[in-house]
This record gives C-alpha cells, sequence and structure tokens, in this order.
C-alpha cells in the first residue's frame, strides 16, 4: 500500500539529483595528436536527477567524438586515458585526473579499450560521476578516438561526516521501517520484534551532486517487509551531518558482482576433462523440448549436478550453476546465499521431470543460451566481462506461497515457482536473458535503479531478453509477438494475454511517461521502460538484428553513464551507431525512432496537468503538506536539490507571497501542518527530531518537543498539537500537547505492548488508532480524545485479524482506514459519528468499485482519499495513487465520488482546505509540485 506522502517525495529529490549543463562535443576527425574542433550545443539534463548550482563551473563535454588523437604514454589504459585528460584541460575542464578520477574498469575488445574513470570529491566518490574515454591500440600506440560522461564540477560540499556509520545504519533502517509500515499500515503482525527483521550495511561516504553536492553515507537495509514478508533490499542515502535520508530506492532488479558458485569444495573438473559418465547430459523444458544441458560429476554427492564447467574458460573454479531454493523464500535470497543452497543433482546425466517442474531445465539451458549470445556476438567473458560465475535459483517462494517474479540481487538470479496460472519465471526465455542483462548492466553502466535511468535498465534488459528469445526461436521480426515480453510463461493464456510488457505497445514521453516518486517502481522503472525500449526495437526492426544489438551494446558498454536518461540515451546510441559506421538510412532510422517516442531534447516541458501549481521542484523526500484556515504549508529545497529543508507557506488560493517558515540551520524540516494560524513542523537533525512551531503572522521559532523520532502524522488545531512519535525499534506511540505548555506532553503508546499511531486533530478533539496487549491478546480501536475534560472514547473496536490506517476528523464524524479482510490489496474508508454511531463504509474492501485506500483527509464539505485501483493492473495510470473526493450528493441525503484531478502520474500527501478545493503533491510532470483544485474533475478516462 501506498505511503503517505513518501512515493512522490522520492521522485522531487531524485529530480533533483544530477542535471549538470554538459555540452555535446562533435570534433572533426584530425591527423592523431592534433587539436579537435567542434560545435557546442547544450543538452537536456539528465532524467530524474538534477540541476546544477547557479553559477557553477562549466562541465566537460558530455561527448566528444570523431577525434583521433595520440593518448600519453603510460603503464596502463586508464593512466593513459586520465593523461589524456589532463592533457586537454582547454576541452574537458577537469582541474586533476589523476587525483579526481579513479579506474573503475576497462573494456578491452579486439584493438579497443573503453577506460571508465570514476569521479572522486576530496577522495569520496561521486555518485553517477563518471567519465569514459574510448581509445585504439596499436603497435604499442593509444590513439584516443572519444569521451564521454559526466564529471560534476560545481561540488563544494565538504567532506568530514558530522555522523558515524552507527547513526547512519540506525537512520536507514528506521526510514525503511517507516516507508514499509505506512505502506502497509502496521509496523508488523504484534510486533514487539519489529525491528529485528531489518538490518543495514555501511558504504562510507558519497557525494549526491546536486548542485553544490550533498555528503552522504550509503547503507544498504536488507531484511523483510514487516507484515508481508516481502524480501527488502534497499540503497538508503542518508546525509552525513543531519542525518536525514534524501534518497532510497530498491536495489533488487525485478522482472517485474561476482558470486561463489556452490559445490566448490568438489573435486574440481576442468572443462577439458570429460566427468566418467560424460559432462553432457539432457533434460525436458517446460515447453516438453529435450534440450542438452552441460553438467559435471560431483563425487561428494555421488550425483550429478547442474554445474557447467564447459563455458567460462578464463577462471577453472568459476561456472555456469543452477540451484534449488530449497525451501527458502525470496526474503532469505534477495541479496544473501544461504548455506545449504545447492546445485540440483539427479543420479544420471539425464535429468529428470522433478528438475522440469522447478524450472531448473530451463534456468540451466536458458542461462548458457544467453552466455553464448554475448560471448559470441561481443566477446564478453561472462555477465561481468571478466569470467564471473553464473548463478541461478529456482523454486524461491513467497513465505511458501507461489512467486511469480524473477530478480538480480547483485550476486545470482532468482527464478520465483510460478503458481496455477504462470509456470516458473525460468520457463521463458526472455526473462532469463532479461535479468542476466540486468548484470551485464551493472558491471557495465551501471544505470541507477531508478527514475529514468532505471527505465533505461530495464529497457535494455527488454531488449536483449527479446533479441535472444528471438535469434534462439528464429523469431522474424515482423512477428506481432516478437515484442512480447514473458508471454510463454503462462500455462492457459494466449502469448499476447500473457506478456508482461510489449514493446510494440506504442508509448511515447507526451501520451504515456507517468511520474511518480521512487517508493513506486524504484520511481517508474518498468512503468516508463517500454517507452525507451520500444525505441529500442524499432531500431532493430529498422536497421536489422545485427547492426541494432552491436549498436545498443556499444551505447551501454562505451557511452552510458549510472545516471544517464532518456535523452542521454538517444544520444549514446546514435554516437554508437556513428561509431559502427552506420550509414545515413540506418541514422536517420535511429533518429526516427526516438522521435517517434517523443524521446528528443526537453521532451518534459511537454508534459501538462489540470491543475494550478503553488509550488514548484520542491526537490524532498519523504514528507507530507499541510493546510488549514485558508493556507498550506510544505517542505521545499533549493533548486539544485542540495539544501536541506526548509519549510514555506502560502494562500491556497495562489495569491500573495510565500512566506519562509523555518530557520535555514542545517536541519530538515519537513511534515508540516497549519490551522491557518499556526505552522508546525518536525526539523530532524543528528540529535533526534524537535517538533517546532511558528505563527503565520510572524514571530520567533519555538520548539515544543523533542524525540528520537517521529512518523509522518502532526497536526495543529488552535491551541492543540498532536504528532506521532516512536521509541527505537518502531515501537509507535501519539503525544499531544498545548501551544501554551509545551512541556506538559501526555503520551499514548510507545511501548512493547501498548502502540498508538495515526492521530489527527479538530475541533477541540483528537482521534487514533490504538492497538494493546490484554489478556495476552491485542485489542486493536479507533479512539476519540476530548482534549478540554480528557473524556476518551472508543469509537469501535476491530477485528483481531484488521489493520488500522491513517485518521481524520470534522466537526461531526470522524474517518478512518482499515484493512478488514487482509491481504486482498484493497481497504476501507469508514465514516462515523463523534460518538461512534452511525458507521458507515464511504469506499469498502469488497465488490467492483473498491479500492486500495492508503491516505484520507477530510474538511466540512468533503473528504479525499488518496487511492490506487488494483484491478487495473500493477504497471498502469489507472493503479497509480489518485485522488478520489466524496461530496454530499444532490439530494443531500447520501455522498458520491469523483476524481479530484486527471493529471497523469501519481498524486500524494493530499490535504484538505476547505470546500471541496484540496492541496496535493503532484508528480505528473516528472518533478514534485505542490498543486491545488478547487472541485473535482469528475469521471477521467
Amino acid at each position: 500500500m501506498t505511503g503517505p506522502g513518501t512515493r512522490l517525495n522520492g521522485i522531487s529529490g531524485a529530480a533533483a539529483l544530477v542535471g549538470a549543463a554538459a555540452l555535446v562535443v562533435s570534433a572533426a576527425a584530425a591527423a592523431p595528436a592534433a587539436p579537435a574542433t567542434a560545435t557546442a550545443r547544450a543538452t537536456t539534463p539528465a532524467g530524474d536527477f538534477a540541476k546544477p548550482r547557479p553559477g557553477a563551473d562549466p562541465a566537460p563535454p558530455a561527448l566528444v567524438d570523431g577525434i583521433r588523437e595520440q593518448a600519453p604514454a603510460a603503464r596502463t589504459a586508464a593512466d593513459a586515458a586520465r593523461a589524456h585528460l589532463a592533457a586537454r584541460k582547454d576541452r574537458y575542464r577537469i582541474a586533476d585526473p589523476e587525483r579526481d578520477l579513479r579506474p573503475a574498469g576497462t573494456l578491452t575488445l579486439g584493438g579497443r579499450e573503453t577506460v571508465r574513470l570514476q569521479q572522486t570529491h576530496h577522495g569520496v566518490p561521486v555518485l553517477g560521476g563518471q567519465y569514459l574515454v574510448r581509445m585504439e591500440r596499436r603497435d604499442g600506440r593509444r590513439i584516443v578516438t572519444g569521451t564521454s560522461g559526466r564529471y560534476f564540477t560545481g561540488l563544494r560540499t565538504g567532506t568530514d561526516g558530522g555522523i558515524d556509520d552507527t547513526l547512519a545504519v540506525e537512520r536507514a533502517v528506521d526510514a525503511v521501517r517507516r516507508d514499509l509500515a505506512a505502506r502497509d499500515f502496521i509496523a508488523g503482525p504484534d510486533d514487539e520484534d519489529a525491528d529485528t527483521t531489518l538490518t543495514g550495511t555501511a558504504h562510507g561516504l558519497v557525494v549526491i551532486p546536486n548542485g553544490a553536492g550533498v555528503l552522504t553515507r550509503h547503507i544498504t537495509v536488507r531484511g523483510s517487509g514487516p507484515a508481508g514478508g516481502e524480501p527488502v533490499l534497499r540503497e538508503v542515502y542518508i546525509d552525513a551531518r543531519a542525518g536525514y535520508p534524501v534518497l532510497q530506492y530498491s536495489g533488487i532488479r525485478t522482472f517485474a558482482g561476482r558470486a561463489t558458485a556452490p559445490g566448490h569444495a568438489a573435486r574440481a573438473v576442468r572443462a577439458d576433462e570429460p566427468a566418467p559418465d560424460g559432462t553432457t547430459g539432457s533434460g525436458v523444458r517446460l515447453d516438453g523440448t529435450t534440450v542438452p544441458l552441460a553438467v559435471t560429476r560431483d563425487d561428494t554427492r555421488d550425483a550429478y549436478v547442474l554445474r557447467d564447467r564447459t563455458r567460462i574458460q578464463s577462471d577453472p573454479d568459476h561456472v555456469l550453476a543452477t540451484c534449488d531454493a530449497g525451501g527458502h523464500w525470496v526474503s532469505d535470497l534477495s541479496g544473501a546465499w544461504p548455506d545449504d543452497l545447492r546445485e540440483v543433482a539427479s543420479p544420471a546425466p539425464e535429468f529428470g521431470a522433478e528438475a522440469t517442474l522447478s524450472g531448473a531445465v530451463d534456468a540451466h539451458w536458458a542461462a548458457g543460451q544467453v552466455y553464448d549470445y554475448y560471448r559470441a556476438k561481443f566477446g564478453r567473458d561472462s555477465l561481468d566481462g571478466h569470467g564471473m560465475s553464473v548463478n541461478s535459483v529456482v523454486g524461491a517462494t513467497d513465505y511458501g506461497q507461489p512467486y511469480v517474479n524473477a530478480f538480480w540481487d547483485g550476486q545470482k538470479m532468482v527464478y520465483g515457482s510460478g503458481d496455477e496460472e504462470y509456470r516458473p519465471l525460468s520457463a521463458a526465455l526472455d526473462v532469463v536473458g532479461h535479468e542476466m542483462t540486468h548484470a551485464v548492466v551493472s558491471a557495465s553502466a551501471d544505470l541507477v535503479y531508478a527514475g529514468q535511468s532505471g527505465a533505461m535498465n530495464e529497457a535494455v534488459a527488454d531488449y536483449f531478453g527479446n533479441a535472444i528469445e528471438a535469434d534462439v526461436r528464429r523469431l522474424p521480426m515482423d512477428d506481432p509477438d516478437s515484442g512480447l515480453v514473458g508471454e510463454t510463461l503462462c500455462r492457459t493464456k494466449d502469448p499476447r494475454g500473457c506478456a508482461v510488457r510489449d514493446l510494440n505497445d506504442g508509448r511515447t514521453t507526451a501520451g504515456s511517461f507517468l511520474g511518480v516518486g521512487f517508493g513506486t517502481d524504484n520511481g517508474g522503472v518498468h512503468l516508463n521502460s517500454t517507452i525507451f525500449a520500444g525505441a529500442l526495437w524499432d531500431i532493430r526492426e529498422e536497421i536489422g538484428p545485427e547492426l541494432a544489438d552491436a549498436v545498443v551494446y556499444k551505447a551501454l558498454t562505451e557511452y552510458l553513464t549510472p545516471l544517464d536518461g532518456f535523452t542521454q540515451g538517444r544520444d549514446a546510441v546514435l554516437a554508437a551507431a556513428k561509431q559502427l559506421g552506420a550509414g545515413g538510412r540506418a541514422l536517420t532510422a535511429v533518429r526516427k525512432a526516438f522521435t517517434a517516442h517523443g524521446i528528443v531534447p526537453h521532451w518534459e516541458k511537454a508534459l501538462g496537468i489540470d491543475s494550478d501549481v503553488l509550488l514548484s521542484r520542491v526537490n524532498t523526500y519523504d514528507s507530507h503538506l499541510g493546510a488549514g484556515g485558508g493556507w498550506w504549508a510544505a517542505a521545499r529545497s533549493d533548486e539544485s536539490g542540495s539544501e536541506p529543508y526548509s519549510v514555506w507557506a502560502g494562500r491556497t488560493d495562489g495569491k500573495g507571497q510565500l512566506k519562509l517558515m523555518s530557520p535555514n540551520d542545517g536541519r530538515y524540516h519537513v511534515n508540516p501542518a497549519t490551522d491557518g494560524r499556526t505552522v508546525v513542523w518536525q526539523a530532524h537533525g543528528p540529535t533526534g527530531v524537535d517538533i517546532l512551531a511558528r505563527p503565520l503572522a510572524g514571530g520567533p521559532v519555538r520548539t515544543l518537543w523533542h524525540g528520537r523520532g517521529t512518523g509522518t502524522a502532526l497536526g495543529v488545531d488552535g491551541d492543540t498539537v498532536t504528532f506521532a512519535y516512536y521509541n527505537h525499534g518502531g515501537r509507535a506511540g501519539v503525544a499531544y500537547l498545548s501551544l501554551k505548555d509545551p512541556a506538559n506532553v501526555v503520551t499514548i503508546g510507545g511501548g512493547t505492548y501498548h502502540r498508538a499511531t495515526y492521530p489527527a486533530v479538530g475541533h477541540g478533539r483528537i482521534v487514533y488508532q490504538d492497538r494493546q496487549r490484554v489478556r495476552a491478546v491485542y485489542e486493536s480501536t479507533t479512539r476519540l480524545i476530548d482534549v478540554a475534560t480528557g473524556v476518551e472514547t472508543v469509537l469501535q473496536k476491530a477485528d483481531r485479524e484488521a489493520t488500522l490506517g491513517p485518521t481524520a476528523i470534522t466537526a461531526d464524524h470522524v474517518y478512518w482506514l482499515l484493512d478488514a479482510v487482509g491481504q486482498n490489496g484493497t481497504t476501507t474508508l469508514r465514516r462515523a459519528a463523534l460518538d461512534g454511531s452511525d458507521v458507515t463504509d464511504l469506499s469498502p474492501e469488497t465488490g467492483p468499485d473498491a479500492l486500495n485506500v492508503s491516505e484520507v483527509t477530510a474538511g466540512a464539505d468533503a473528504v479525499t482519499m488518496v487511492a490506487r485501483a488494483p484491478a487495473a493492473g500493477e504497471l498502469s495510470n489507472a493503479a497509480l495513487s489518485k485522488l478520489w473526493q466524496f461530496t454530499p450528493d444532490h439530494r443531500g441525503d447520501g455522498t458520491r465520488r469523483a476524481r479530484v484531478s486527471c493529471n497523469r502520474g501519481e498524486q500524494l500527501a493530499a490535504a484538505a482546505a476547505g470546500g471541496t478545493r484540496v492541496v496535493w503533491l503532484d508528480a505528473t510532470t516528472g518533478t514534485g509540485e505542490v498543486v491545488t483544485r478547487a472541485r473535482p474533475s469528475g469521471t477521467c478516462a
């Protein structure tokens, strides 16, 4: 379920990540060592990542091609590359390449070398900062033929981290737990030990290149979700001075490094040393075809195992192996290698029905096909280019239930068990090719798996997965099913009904791009992938498979860098095509393909909305909005996204000047609320969180409360402030206080056996959700407190299995969210009178109109919910979070439901602003904006 505010703000923060104004230099061919001559043109900043700091130094050219300059003599290719950059500072504007560029790998193919250099800032790596130098090596000399990439010259941040790894891990785990809890309403079932489900690993300092740079600590959080048990592998970047999470995205590359192969303790069998009964076995794929399998005799198990020693020649200890999950759930396998994983075994080289039904035969055979494709076409030595082992795991389940997905986790491919309709995920060659290509991407361009770069990561995986399948199955490119992804997985559906995606779906940036935050599909990595993949597939149809595959592979390995967006992807593919000698017709076809899919410079500016913008480019992560009394309040960073967040307030009608409410003190000021007189908010710093307040009319900022951590729920009503907080381990509580006497704080819950969540305040009352252990049984209730008298009323007791969610309150009613059925993908929006009577489900959890409601906000004239339509499918605009509003119908004796806005993309953090007006965070344009509408749009197409 959608976490309130977390998804959209993810895209706002990401949109602020790397958009250095770069130049493309197209140099005319010249004699070796002659200076390049060129005309320069500005390129579009990268897809979801940020603008440069105003006044920053000019960036190095994004692309220099068509040169032939002798590189200075050097011992290694990386040294020669850096020496070349140093010798041409007039062109590249890199002050000290030897100091600031670390070797990150060299791709050698024939006489060509492509050197990747990782940018550092005072010794700290810069996220996405990579510069590439392409060279030819002949007669002991190196000739530079081109350069490209991203080098950020505007970085000014210091590199002395204020918080240590221990605190950074704690904050990262807290951030992931908050996001998971918000999406599932709870921190975990009967969750006294919920904090043990997630662990963090520190990777040191990283500079995020927003403007002058944001110094962060990179933490990987692993574990399982506290409610559904889904695998968790999150990359979290914590501001190294304030301790606030400025970026978070999933590291699991779903279909939807070097690994150590199991069985190394067995007797080594060289590729040229046949096993006693031969190394060629066989098995039957799930489609009924018999295929040869490269296997190994394992004497320690007295069996043959799916361990191929014939393919990887560069290291006799590296193999292509297929293991059975052995009962392990996906949460056990994601980013981890259980000690008891074993290769699939058979008493004879002919593997039987068990290996077929688990998908092991398909996985092993298909992995060999994918390996052979990259080896034969591009001379690639395994997935990393350096002979790594290739490991697959089949039969993964979701807590013993069917798992219909597959992923690459940085070590291995993991394939789900399938279900009654879907075969094991390894049954489709394009799925196997897709997952293995993720490994190739990781070892080359390493496209960050979020936003546009993540969508290109998915696009390239889909392209090569389908290309490999088309080649093996000899599908012509004009076959209407050639662009289908995963179409052979189903047991009963036809290919088109079964396919997960279609590269011929005709999607374009103008008509189909969906702006979402990193909490939703990692910023749209699957939602938007076929825009780019469709262009690549069109290119394959137009110029032919051989040339197209070579062009895309060259673009991936020799041009693309981690934070490139769609426009940079277009430039890379065009440059690769030129370098491969593509003629005029072929180059025209490449350009036309991208243009047809709307991938042209500045395409983002063509995206429109049906709402009024109150605040553009908020550039924040993980923050709510507040509204009341004709005012709204929101957190915002600077234009480049590099400054800690500040709280701003403005009128909901858009008139007048914005007001800065918070001090610029290095803390992150987030989650504001207002009643039109006072603004309250949270300030996150290295020592914890403060609740601050300031009158809209002006006056000093007051500190109301200090603690370890807070939830996102925060409200103010006249003299009363209420907020959610949590202790160590996520033990949630609710607190309220008076602005006149903030020292007198009333707390509820926050203990091992008593939790309180989701407070809302209004009209002298506070509503919240309570969960406590009573006689060894947990009880969940929705409760109302009269602040003046302290009298507490239980509005309703929930069934034991039910989960209670966010609340809202008006002068006459209380609203809350409820998941009563459990795990059915929908929730209830319930309303009751202040005494608990007249209970009505406005949006029921079952039935044709059921929605997955995640947020609720209410005023006297309307109640608005943020909800998804699960029946619409996971990867569609209709299934994204939208705003739905209930208002009295024309008779006044019921309610009617309407969409607030027909904007495409994600809509979150709604705040009722009087009448039917709503303020919310909108991601339609690909960057987070605070927008408003005075009345619903009605029915959206």
